[in-house]
């Protein structure tokens, strides 16, 4: 993964964007859920403080940033300090591997969804979400990125470009939904996921993981 500084430092003002910005989360809450079954054994790639694991019932999680990982046992996840590309996991151990905002901050995204994909069950899913680059939240975050610590090292991807990933991976039986409409700094009500992508900054997107 990139540089965890900020992730270290600033652990507090990322906990503040949930509790300022609570629509846009319960908004992609809400979209990941559709895609995380009720009971599975999972894994959080990047589970900061856990925000997304404990709603969506994930049980263990790595992320490279131990301050990150303080709050996420308080929420009572299992977690392992390490890095996306290089995942300290048997093979075929999970059902769901889940990545939620990460994939913007690995060195490697090709490297990530390849351990993605080892580490999950020949039926397992990889459950993504992300801002599309394309989006009105990507641009609007690429245009500040040098003003905000969490964001300097972000390379933003689009939609098609993990799709092109994915598909040469092996991963298959893909779907999608999308959500957070609007503006940033507008967006004030829970929105439910739409199927698709191009119209919402927030995209869901779940993968069955190679044979």
């Amino acid at each position: 993964m990139g540089p965890t500084e900020a992730f270290e430092t600033q652990t507090g003002r990322y906990e503040e964007w949930f509790e300022e910005n609570e629509p846009t989360y319960r908004s992609e809450v809400r979209a990941l859920d559709r895609f995380v079954d009720t009971g599975a054994f999972g894994l959080e790639i990047g589970i900061g403080t856990g925000r997304f694991a404990e709603p969506l019932g994930i049980d263990v999680g790595i992320d490279p940033a131990l301050e990150m990982l303080e709050h996420a046992v308080e929420r009572e996840r299992s977690v392992v300090q390490g890095v996306a590309e290089w995942l300290p996991f048997q093979d075929d151990v999970f059902d769901v591997a889940l990545i939620v905002t990460t994939i913007c901050f690995v060195d490697d995204i090709e490297r990530t969804l390849e351990e993605a994909g080892r580490v999950l069950h020949a039926d397992g899913r990889l459950v993504m979400g992300y801002i599309d680059r394309e989006s009105e939240y990507g641009r609007h975050y690429q245009a500040i990125k040098d003003e905000n610590p969490f964001y300097r090292d972000a390379t933003f991807v689009s939609t098609d470009e993990l799709l092109a990933d994915l598909d040469a991976l092996g991963y298959g039986d893909v779907d999608i939904v999308q959500t957070v409409f609007g503006s940033p700094g507008e967006h004030d009500e829970v929105d439910e996921p739409r199927p698709g992508y191009g119209e919402g900054s927030f995209v869901a997107l779940s993968a069955r993981a190679p044979n």
